[in-house]
């Protein structure tokens, strides 16, 4: 009986950084990290402490969307 290890996801291809979301938005990091605190963009926490941030490439088209209305 051969089981097959589950798919890897390239989830590293999928994180954004506050930089990188602060260049396709054409505008400031501090910008970005407003948006974040306010509720309007979703991001991860990663690692022990908090400031490390990743958004996934789905909650930065659905915050686009959302501030295009």
């Amino acid at each position: 009986m051969s089981t097959k290890p589950p798919p890897k996801s390239n989830t590293a291809d999928e994180l954004l950084t506050v930089k990188e979301i602060a260049a396709l938005d054409r505008c400031s990091e501090k910008t970005v990290r407003r948006a974040i605190k306010t509720g309007l963009l979703q991001a991860l926490h990663i690692g022990p402490g908090v400031r490390i941030l990743r958004v996934t490439k789905q909650a930065h088209e659905t915050y686009r969307k959302a501030q295009r209305l």
